[in-house]
């Protein structure tokens, strides 16, 4: 296997994209303003056709049938970070989620909107970090991603359309989404692309190739 151009500095970007994800996850669960789209359809599909399965289950093969998808679609986009995702990021919230929830047991609406804010503006920063790294990325992120590159159209749309149709499946199934599950589902898209094309790729490649790239699309 052919280790990638500059595979130091993408690793780092990997490990620390995941967990800052994995950290932002934490804090916008305990904003307690809803969940992120893909969770909305997780968790809504589970409650109305699997509840007899724990979530944790069920999640574990939800993943696993997009990881099947993904590998038809581009196996490109499966990689480190891929199963780095799998099998750590749902430790590290819920350890981040412990402490948040201890030294915030009550948290008012304003320092509640604040965590949201915070939340997302991290998870679409460190999105932007493992998906630039190019290592694989999340089993659910990889779809816009294919999406856009097969098609004229720009990532943020691509994403935008993929988050309201989880948001869609979950409201179908009987959960209704919360501001925060709006919010992702309509800026999670342009806010990555931004973090993309300002920070991530000028980060990785330079100024002048990260400019070269950002006109392609």
């Amino acid at each position: 296997m052919k280790i990638p151009e500059k595979f130091a500095p993408r690793l780092g970007m990997t490990v620390c994209g995941v967990l800052i994800c994995a950290v932002a996850v934490s804090i916008f669960k305990c904003s307690l303003f809803g969940v992120d789209p893909f969770q909305c359809l997780a968790q809504g599909s589970w409650g109305r056709f699997l509840s007899s399965i724990s979530f944790g289950t069920y999640y574990v093969f939800l993943n696993a049938a997009l990881l099947i998808l993904d590998f038809f679609l581009d196996k490109h986009y499966i990689g480190i970070a891929t199963f780095i995702n799998l099998f750590l990021t749902g430790y590290v919230v819920d350890f981040c989620q412990q402490i948040i929830s201890s030294v915030l047991p009550d948290p008012s609406f304003p320092v509640r909107l604040l965590m949201l804010l915070v939340a997302v503006v991290l998870m679409c920063f460190a999105s932007s970090l493992y998906m630039t790294s190019d290592l694989g990325v999340s089993t659910y992120d990889a779809i816009p991603i294919v999406i856009s590159n097969r098609t004229p159209v720009p990532f943020k749309f691509c994403r935008i359309g993929c988050d309201l149709i989880c948001v869609g499946v979950g409201v179908v199934c009987g959960l209704m989404p919360g501001l925060g599950t709006l919010i992702t589902a309509f800026f999670m898209g342009p806010l990555v692309d931004f973090f993309n094309r300002k920070f991530s790729r000028p980060l990785l490649f330079g100024k002048e190739k990260a400019a070269e790239m950002n006109a392609v699309k």
